[in-house]
C-alpha cells in the first residue's frame, strides 16, 4: 500500500523541479544545472500487456546545454524485486524518451539507503550485461535543519530535511524551524507555502513528529492562507459550518490525487456533522483511498 511518507517523499519534486538540483549537489558526483524548463511526464510505463508499471514521480528537466529524464522513487524499506523494476524503468525511459534517463532513491532511513545504493548488475558471473546504481538520498545526505536562516534560504529542502528526520529526537526543534520559515513565506507566496506544509504532514506520516506538526499548525496557523488555511480555520472557527469543511474535504482529497466517485462526494457534501467531518479530515492527512477516510463510519452519516 502506498503510503502518505511514500508519497509526499517524490511528489514534493513535482511542485519543486528545482529542488532535485540542490539535492544532488549534496552528493559527491558532478552538479547539475539549474533547469530552465520541467515537463512533468506521465507516470504510466506500462507497456501492451497486462502488466502495470508506474514510476512514483517522471519529470523532464532541461538545462541550458543538456535535458535528461529525472525518474523519482519513494522507498520505505530494502526490496531486492524492486532492482529489476527500477532497471526496467530506466531502459523503458530511455527508449521512449530518447533522452538519458537519472533515477533518484528517497528513502526516510538510512539502512534501505544505504541497500538502495548498492550497485547492482545483471546476468550470469561471466559477464553481466546491464548496471545499475541509483542516486540515493537519505537521512544522512540531507542533514537536520539547525537555523532559521537555513530553512528560511531553502524551504522546499527544509521540508524534506523534516520529513527524512521525523523520527529523530531533533524533529521538535526542526519543525519550529520550518513553520517559522513558511510564516516568512506566506507574505511572498501563501498558495506555496500552503502547499508545502501539506507535503510536510503528509511526509511525517504516524510519527511522534507529526503530533508535534498539528500542533503548530493549531497554535499558529497565521502562515495558511491556501486550503490548509481553510480547513484549520473551519474547524477552529466555523465548527458548525459542515459545507465549508466539507469543501476543504474535497480540496484536500483532490490534492492527495485520491479518487472520488460519485457517491464519495454526494456522502461529503450532504454531511450535516461537523465531527463527523472533522474526522474525516484527519484521516485524510495520511489516507490512501476514500474507504479509509470513511473507515467504521455508517454511510448514513
Amino acid at each position: 500500500m502506498v503510503s502518505s511518507p511514500h508519497e509526499a517523499m517524490h511528489r514534493i519534486f513535482r511542485l519543486e523541479p528545482g529542488l532535485f538540483a540542490r539535492v544532488a549537489h549534496k552528493l559527491d558526483i558532478p552538479a547539475f544545472g539549474t533547469p530552465i524548463s520541467v515537463t512533468e511526464l506521465p507516470t504510466d510505463l506500462s507497456e501492451t500487456q497486462p502488466v502495470e508499471r508506474r514510476v512514483d514521480t517522471l519529470l523532464r528537466i532541461d538545462e541550458a546545454d543538456n535535458s535528461y529524464i529525472l525518474a523519482v522513487e519513494a522507498q520505505g524499506k530494502p526490496n531486492a524485486s524492486k532492482h529489476s523494476t527500477w532497471a526496467y524503468y530506466m531502459t523503458f525511459v530511455q527508449e521512449k524518451y530518447k533522452l538519458p534517463p537519472l533515477l533518484l532513491v528517497i528513502c526516510r532511513d538510512q539502512r534501505t539507503a544505504d541497500w538502495a545504493a548498492r550497485p547492482v548488475r545483471f546476468g550470469p558471473p561471466q559477464w553481466q550485461g546491464l548496471a545499475l546504481q541509483p542516486l540515493v538520498i537519505g537521512p544522512r545526505d540531507i542533514p537536520a535543519v539547525e537555523s532559521l536562516d537555513e530553512a528560511t534560504r531553502d524551504v522546499p529542502m527544509a521540508v524534506l530535511s523534516a520529513i527524512l528526520h521525523a523520527e529523530e529526537r531533533s524533529a521538535d526543534g526542526t519543525l519550529k524551524l520550518l513553520a517559522a520559515a513558511l510564516s516568512a513565506m506566506e507574505a511572498r507566496d501563501p498558495e506555496r507555502a500552503g502547499l508545502l506544509a501539506e507535503f510536510t504532514s503528509q511526509g511525517l506520516g504516524r510519527t511522534e513528529a507529526f503530533k508535534i506538526w498539528s500542533e503548530l499548525l493549531k497554535t499558529d496557523t497565521s502562515f495558511f492562507t491556501s486550503l490548509v488555511a481553510e480547513g484549520l480555520r473551519a474547524e477552529g472557527e466555523a465548527r458548525g459550518k459542515a459545507e465549508g469543511l466539507a469543501h476543504y474535504l474535497l480540496h484536500r482529497l483532490e490534492l492527495r490525487d485520491i479518487h472520488l466517485s460519485d457517491a464519495d462526494r454526494d456522502r461529503i457534501t450532504t454531511c450535516e456533522a461537523p465531527d463527523t467531518l472533522t474526522r474525516w479530515i484527519d484521516r485524510a492527512i495520511t489516507a490512501t483511498s476514500t474507504a479509509e477516510v470513511f473507515a467504521e463510519d455508517p454511510a448514513a452519516e
